[in-house]
């Protein structure tokens, strides 16, 4: 095979490969093997405590649990609990939690709720699925529970019964292929008040003990994933006639085909809609008055379509199904789907009861791990505003048990995300754990040449461009969090990452590497085994191992050493291909990428050209390609994803005022439109309608418009003073400070000939120091003014 054949043949690997982000991943021999399969032969031993209804079980299948534990007097207790997939507990008949937290097979970690109890008998209910298939969120395992109640160091006895149900049609749909199974459930056959602490189960089976051959679980470091009721209203209503038929031959389209009007056809039942205000992970709690044997489902989309809700999923790459179906026992009866599902409006269809049908209340159930923020920005313009509030709002709604890409697609835990989500959520929230654990679960999940995990730690996926990345999101956790125990936790496993990548090293660069090098939505990589952003990216993760060596006492010479050759390869590359055509030649990525990394001496003209590749592009010129394929490489397409890396570009140098107009133009004139209210993936309204990685100008607008810049790195509470105004006349906001409580910034700029200084208050709960282009570091204790002039900072009223 010729090296150009066998460059054709990488690119339609590559081309299949884009379906990852859509598609279950299915590891090749040099992927990581089950860990399944390697912790039962190398782990006999099952785990203690754990338990499960049945020893063998098939996928899709219910069932409850209850545990009756005593208190001899008040205490506080410890409830530790996780499961091989989904659950949602109580205790003494109130809502308790939902699991499990995400985990890898190698390090199963719990989750804990901490409760002063009473004296005397408790009872702890779980309501449990086993999904018995990959999904992005956890690998197969074979199904159990795990739960310990404590006092203090004291174990509490906890006698458990269980149930399994009948009431699912088993495995009569998956949400997509990246998620588990609809609900398709007759709930005549499940126990009413089952939950509630005088149920008798006493006909209840024993369970089956130490089921599971997972290793014991260690305490998860995150705070308790929350649950936001919001309540529903609707916003249209009517009667309701099934126009496709059987019930399970496509439950999809027979939802999204009922005539909701019925002006030839008799009604048979009832449909009402509603908004949920903006898309959200989370379960409708429908309470309701029926008859017996009524019929309700539940469906959620991003988006309506012809005006209706149509539960499928756009990209699933197969057959999706966002809804959830019921029969009801009859009389008053509150529906509530077990898993949470993603989308901004839902429908709820009673199919087969038009009489006798009211709604007692409506809600739904928010599944989210940060709550509204007290973070602020006011600019004096409501657009700019908007846009920085939707990327706050878009970032609440990927964060659960981990920084996800979407919702509603797929909820995977991508390195990329986390990238871009670590720095949105750093300007809002004071809690930055999501995002190491999603580090160090990339890490446990790395591939067997130690390639670290894209995607993990479900289904997992191997893209060498997000490894290079994953070594600069762990030096930027550092940076935002002064933690230095991820330096050196990871540090081995980043040994083994870049041993990995150095495998294909060639004298010319670092060949394409075994697995998907994704760049950008719409990237067209080089002709050639050797991709010029690729090896940007890489250059990136050399220079920030050789920090992190640094960092924790290593030795940095090799990858300084290596840094450099790259550098001197780069260099001579991008002078090559600009002298062949031009900046066009060198492309946009690849100039943005070499600007990032002080490889351009001609910054102004490389300034130029991603200016006007950015104007010449989709949505800002209406006339250019679209970014309708995940398939389709096009040179003229930019996304809001690399806005992350190109934008600060601009910002740095001076151009504040056309990336504000950037953020106008695409963010608020083009994706707001219509009412969205969270940030679609691509510039394209085809694609996901709730994308965090989109949300750059958030904390783009609060770090370069307010100020600060996180260097905890080098101290506990010091920051970089680099304010970038453009042409705006004020703006004020609060950031949090990394011990608590907020830091409010306000500017303003003079009159006349003095517009051009800046005069800013800072006020601060706890102090902390500025570090000033000069290199001089000042310490505010409560509030100082700085008085910001063109070329330097007066510091007063300290």
């Amino acid at each position: 095979m010729s090296e150009r054949n066998g460059y054709n043949f990488r690119l339609h690997v590559t081309l299949l490969l884009i379906f990852a982000l859509a598609c279950p991943f299915v590891p090749s021999d040099m992927e990581a093997a089950s860990a399944e399969s390697d912790l039962a032969q190398g782990n006999p031993k099952r785990l203690k405590n754990s338990f499960w209804s049945s020893a063998s079980v098939a996928p899709d299948t219910y069932s409850l649990f209850r545990g009756r534990f005593r208190l001899e007097q008040p205490a506080k207790v410890e409830i530790r609990a996780i499961g091989a997939s989904w659950y949602q507990a109580w205790l003494d008949g109130k809502p308790l939690l939902e699991g499990p937290l995400r985990f890898a097979l190698e390090r199963p970690e719990y989750q804990v709720q901490t409760l002063e109890l009473p004296a005397g008998e408790h009872v702890l209910a779980a309501h449990t699925h086993h999904i018995g298939v990959d999904t992005r969120i956890l690998k197969h395992t074979p199904p159990f529970l795990w739960w310990q109640v404590l006092d203090g160091d004291k174990s509490i006895p906890v006698q458990w019964r269980c149930r399994p149900l009948k009431s699912q049609s088993s495995q009569t749909r998956r949400i997509n292929p990246q998620l588990g199974w609809v609900e398709w459930r007759d709930t005549r056959q499940e126990p009413a008040d089952w939950e509630q602490p005088g149920y008798n189960d006493s006909a209840w089976l024993t369970p089956v003990p130490d089921v599971s051959p997972l290793p014991e679980p260690t305490r998860a470091d995150l705070a308790p994933v929350q649950t936001f009721p919001h309540p529903l209203q609707p916003i249209a209503q009517g009667p309701l006639a099934t126009t496709f038929g059987y019930a399970a031959d496509e439950p999809a389209f027979i939802f999204h085909s009922r005539d909701r009007v019925c002006a030839s056809l008799p009604a048979k039942g009832v449909w009402r809609r509603y908004d949920l205000g903006r898309v959200r992970l989370g379960r409708p709690s429908i309470r309701m008055d029926v008859p017996a044997g009524t019929i309700i489902e539940f469906a959620l989309a991003e988006f309506l379509t012809e005006g209706r809700v149509s539960p499928y999923i756009n990209l699933s790459a197969g057959a999706s199904c966002n809804l959830d179906r019921f029969v009801a026992r009859g009389g008053e009866q509150t529906f509530t789907p077990l898993t949470p599902k993603g989308g901004r409006f839902l429908e709820v269809h009673v199919v087969n009861a038009s009489a006798g049908v009211r709604f007692l209340g409506e809600q739904f159930l928010e599944r989210g791990y940060y709550p509204p923020t007290q973070a602020t920005l006011s600019l004096g313009d409501p657009l700019l505003e908007k846009i920085w509030k939707t990327g706050i709002e878009t970032s609440r709604a990927c964060a659960e048990d981990a920084i996800t890409d979407n919702p509603t697609r797929e909820r995977g835990q991508w390195v990329g995300d986390v990238a871009v989500g670590l720095e949105i959520a750093s300007t809002a929230w004071h809690d930055l754990r999501l995002f190491k654990r999603a580090l160090v679960q990339s890490a446990l999940c790395a591939r067997k040449d130690g390639l670290v995990a894209g995607m993990s730690p479900g289904g997992c996926a191997y893209l060498p461009t997000y490894a290079f990345q994953w070594a600069v999101a762990v030096e930027s956790y550092y940076r935002h969090t002064g933690d230095k125990t991820i330096l050196t936790e990871l540090w081995e496993p980043a040994l083994r990452n870049m041993s990995a990548i150095r495998a294909f090293w060639s004298d010319d660069g670092l060949r394409n590497v075994a697995g998907w090098n994704f760049v950008d939505w719409g990237y067209r990589p080089d002709t050639g085994p050797v991709d010029t952003a690729c090896n940007l990216y890489y250059l990136w993760s050399l220079r920030s191992m050789a920090g992190w060596a640094k960092a924790i006492g290593h030795d940095a010479t090799t990858f300084v050493a290596q840094a450099e050759t790259l550098t001197a390869l780069l260099q001579k590359r991008i002078t090559q291909k600009r002298a062949a055509g031009g900046w066009e030649s060198l492309g946009y990525h690849s100039a943005a990428l070499a600007l990032r990394l002080g490889l351009i001496d001609d910054e102004s003209t490389c300034l130029d050209f991603l200016a006007r590749h950015q104007t010449n592009s989709f949505p800002n010129n209406p006339d250019a390609p679209r970014n309708d394929d995940p398939k389709s490489f096009n040179a003229q397409l930019i996304t809001p994803y690399f806005a992350h890396y190109v934008m600060p570009l601009f910002i740095e140098r001076g151009r504040m005022d056309y990336v504000l107009n950037q953020f106008r133009k695409c963010w608020g004139e083009y994706m707001l439109a219509d009412g969205r209210t969270t940030w679609i993936e691509v510039f394209d309204t085809r694609w996901s309608h709730c994308h965090q990685w989109s949300g750059s100008p958030s904390w783009q607008l609060s770090r370069y418009l307010l100020g600060l810049h996180p260097r905890f790195d080098i101290a506990p509470a010091l920051f970089d003073f680099r304010l970038e105004a453009g042409s705006l006349p004020r703006a004020s906001g609060r950031l949090p400070h990394p011990a608590g409580g907020w830091i409010d910034i306000s500017w303003q700029r003079g009159d006349g000939d003095k517009r051009e200084t800046i005069r800013c208050q800072i006020t601060t709960a706890h102090p902390l120091q500025l570090r000033f282009v000069s290199g001089e570091i000042r310490d505010i204790r409560e509030s100082a003014v700085l008085i910001v002039e063109t070329d330097s900072v007066r510091v007063s009223d300290i």
